[in-house]
């Protein structure tokens, strides 16, 4: 079994050297004969980077993306819009670059997969057809989960901003219009959810935006877990940064919401109430709605996968990555759906060619600002073993508790540097 250090593969997963190292033709058909029909389903940080891959590694596939929106608006860095830091702009990209790969992109809603007959179905009505079909559908939303809570509270009153965009816009409007001294609740959701650490992040942007402007306001976690991802780097950041305005209260002590009236802004807990002047509400989570259309959900409410090409453990010839599959120890993670992209286009490149699908390495990186100068990160190499997706021991690492503030600095900056290079990657 090959393994790569985490410095070979970390370079070798940030181009096209991932296709070659792999023996994979790259870019060697030059044949108009079509090999096979591709369709990517979602034009994210998993769908975007499968697309381009498979026609770097191969022109002789067709690919045909099919993304409802005709702009991207990356969700990793967006809890600093809340902060004020950077304007959603810079956070959004166009399909132009895959364009110019030989991807066809068409905009348009994807409502029905037909497994037998291997077609795609768009909301207008075009029958599209299909040798390998990848669904990179990301998250939907448990809406029966917290009483009360549904779309359209989460679009005017009490948003999750959870997909970035609009509600990102109107969690920061809220709390510009909040007066000083006023109360923000952010309720987390239980495992697993995409980006583990992202509440405790936005709790740090929001805080750093009211010490500010609104030095008297408070911010409250109410969490259905005992612990998060980072929970030691966090809870000292926040104590060195806002002192006591960032409170954390975990499902042991009445951290779990069940209810809301959103009319008075109260979150209902087992036991107590709590009356926020703003409310961000981050329900549970399941695999986007296509998932389940589509017949490629199991009980879990997420998608059982081959963990070593992606594909469907239930239903031949489509492939599932990012948020919405089982991946073994990955999390659901902007970095990790476009580490698993790249072996998805590796294995469908690689069948479609009649070869044996490569062997597989993955990896993750997730960074976090805290405040403006103090950045934290957790990375990992993952490698397939078993069946199944697991960690490298010792390939990973978590940024130092006793990190100096030049080491802080550079993980902001290496934060910054991580989306210019992924958003290129995907689509430059």
């Amino acid at each position: 079994m090959t393994h790569y250090s985490r410095r070979e593969f970390l370079r070798k997963t940030g181009g096209i050297a991932l296709l070659s190292a792999w023996g994979l033709p790259l870019g060697a058909t030059t044949s108009t004969k079509t090999k096979g029909r591709v369709i990517v389903i979602g034009g994210g940080y998993g769908g975007a980077i499968t697309a381009k891959y498979i026609r770097l590694a191969d022109p002789g596939i067709q690919v045909t993306l099919i993304e409802r929106d005709k702009h991207f608006i990356s969700c990793p860095l967006s809890n600093e819009i809340l902060s004020g830091e950077p304007d959603i702009e810079s956070l959004t990209f166009g399909y132009d670059g895959l364009r110019q790969h030989g991807v066809q992109v068409i905009h348009a809603e994807a409502r029905t997969i037909d497994p037998v007959k291997k077609t795609v179905i768009t909301a207008d009505q075009k029958i599209l057809p299909y040798d390998k079909l990848v669904v990179s559908p990301g998250v939907d939303f448990q809406w029966d989960a917290i009483e009360n809570y549904t779309p359209e509270v989460a679009d005017t009153q009490m948003p999750h901003a959870w997909q970035a965009g609009p509600q990102t816009l109107l969690l920061r409007q809220q709390l510009v219009n909040m007066a000083d001294g006023g109360l923000v609740c952010i309720t987390a959701p239980p495992n697993p959810f995409r980006c583990p650490p992202g509440p405790y992040e936005r709790a740090a942007q929001i805080a750093h935006y009211l010490r500010r402007h609104k030095p008297k306001s408070k911010v409250l976690i109410l969490d259905s877990k005992y612990a998060f991802s980072k929970k030691a780097l966090f809870t000292h950041g926040w104590q060195v940064h806002y002192g006591d305005m960032i409170e954390w209260v975990p499902g042991a002590e009445d951290g779990r919401i069940e209810e809301i009236d959103p009319e008075n802004g109260v979150l209902i807990g087992d036991v107590d109430e709590f009356k926020a002047d703003v409310a961000n509400v981050i329900p549970p989570q399941k695999a986007g709605a296509i998932a389940f259309t589509a017949g490629l959900t199991d009980e879990s409410g997420w998608c059982p996968i081959n963990q070593r090409t992606f594909e469907s453990s239930l239903h031949q010839n489509i492939y599932v990555i990012g948020d919405a599959c089982i991946a073994g120890e990955m999390p659901k993670s902007g970095y990790a759906a476009n580490s698993q992209g790249k072996v998805c286009a590796a294995a469908i490149v690689a069948e479609l060619n009649g070869m044996d699908s490569p062997e597989p390495s993955y990896v993750n990186t997730c960074y976090s600002i805290i405040a403006p100068g103090h950045g934290i990160s957790v990375a990992d190499v993952y490698r397939f073993e078993e069946n199944q997706i697991t960690s490298v021991p010792g390939a990973g690492g978590l940024s130092s508790l006793g990190a100096s503030k030049r080491d802080q600095e550079l993980e902001v900056g290496y934060a910054y540097g991580w989306l210019k290079n992924i958003t290129s990657d995907m689509f430059g």
